[in-house]
């Protein structure tokens, strides 16, 4: 596997595909920054190295067409500011007047490509872009996990055509590894904490996951399917009716696997889905008709917290309860302080998924897991056992 760390830029144009594809306010400021920061250490190597740097991304879904709303000059100011100099914007990512701003760019400085899907021929992987693009820099660089799963023109077909001089970046290589500190090698006992609402998005990763890991903790609005399969009343509690069968064949596959799945065993129920709704602890199979569960309760959290205490490599996908609401937000802080304590103990944490990096991040824990992965839908389609094809396009020869 080339990384970044293979390679000594001096004096070369290192072509890095990012992913700043970040959110943005009204007034088109960047409000979390967090994936820009996450690519500094790669721009900073090559610029250390004494090379030139050439950035491209994509933001949102233009469709093709120029609009100032996904103009990635608006990202400009906070890449300037977290690399601590001055980057220089391009009004597009492909042409003469491109190329001409490159060719007299000099070593240690950065220059920001317009929004490459501003072209449709991005998303399409139109070879013509491919090589429009190709012949701005030397070395191609994907740190950009985050697209990792698209086989789009600047995320997988344009390494073919660095077929000697292509590598991942510090972002990518991070979050490679620890993926498979998950899959592949990680010390037991392996535990994996999902959550979220719906237990159709988490077929794939459960099944994938059952041959390597010890423990499955059960969160969530997904919790209810399979408590309902198993002959428990469940209230007003969201539930994919449909999906009854296959929680009770993902139980049946753990014990086969002898995988232990911990479902909750109490619940604190409301009578509305409201911050300020009237609630109570019942327990997990006995919740009455005009109530829902919100959260797991106390027990449910010691159980749940002594599992992660004596696990050594832990992955959390999916908050266990609707920490929106400050009411209901007690299960998954304890979660997360549990995986916060044994992490400080030496144990792996990887922590992914929109809502479960929310979490940690509003909980303040981010900084005390191992790591937090940028790339929602690429990590959890790796977890699946998917090949991605901007990892899969670098990893060829």
């Amino acid at each position: 596997m080339k990384t970044i760390y293979d390679y000594n830029f001096q004096n070369k144009t290192a072509l890095i595909r990012v992913d700043f594809n970040v959110p943005l306010d009204e007034l088109l400021q960047v409000t979390d920054k967090t994936r820009i920061q996450a690519a500094a250490p790669t721009i900073q190597k090559v610029l250390k190295d004494g090379g030139k740097v050439i950035l491209m991304s994509h933001l949102g879904r233009p469709d093709g067409i120029f609009s100032k709303k996904y103009s990635l000059k608006s990202v400009l100011p906070s890449v300037s500011e977290i690399l601590g100099i001055p980057v220089k914007f391009a009004n597009d990512c492909i042409g003469k007047e491109i190329e001409e701003i490159i060719s007299v760019l000099k070593n240690g400085e950065v220059l920001l490509l317009e929004n490459l899907r501003f072209h449709k021929e991005e998303e399409m992987g139109d070879e013509n872009f491919v090589h429009s693009l190709a012949q701005l820099g030397d070395i191609y660089v994907n740190d950009a996990f985050g697209a990792a799963h698209r086989a789009h023109a600047s995320t997988t077909i344009i390494a073919k055509l660095f077929p000697n001089k292509k590598c991942f970046g510090h972002l990518m290589t991070q979050e490679i590894q620890s993926i498979d500190k998950i899959l592949k090698d990680g010390q037991r006992p392996i535990t994996a904490i999902l959550g979220g609402v719906k237990i159709s998005s988490k077929i794939s990763i459960i099944r994938n996951i059952l041959p390597v890991v010890d423990h499955i903790l059960i969160g969530g609005g997904m919790t209810y399917t399979f408590i309902k399969a198993q002959g428990g009343k469940i209230g007003d509690s969201i539930v994919e009716n449909d999906k009854l069968d296959i929680a009770l064949d993902i139980l049946e596959q753990a014990e086969k696997s002898k995988v232990k799945i911990h479902l909750p065993v109490d619940v604190i129920v409301a009578d509305n889905f409201r911050e300020d709704a009237q609630s109570r602890l019942v327990s997990i199979d006995a919740i009455p008709d005009g109530w829902q569960g919100l959260d797991i309760g106390r027990f449910s959290i010691e159980r749940f917290s002594n599992v992660i205490s004596s696990s050594k490599t832990i992955f959390w996908n999916g908050p266990v309860g609707v920490f929106e609401f400050s009411s209901f937000s007690g299960g998954t802080s304890a979660v997360a302080e549990a995986v916060a304590e044994v992490t400080q103990k030496g144990a792996f944490s990887l922590v992914g998924g929109g809502d479960s990096v929310a979490a940690v991040k509003k909980l303040g824990y981010e900084n005390k897991v191992s790591y937090v992965s940028t790339g929602g839908g690429a990590m959890l389609e790796r977890l699946e056992g998917r090949e991605l094809p901007g990892i899969a396009a670098i990893m060829e020869t």
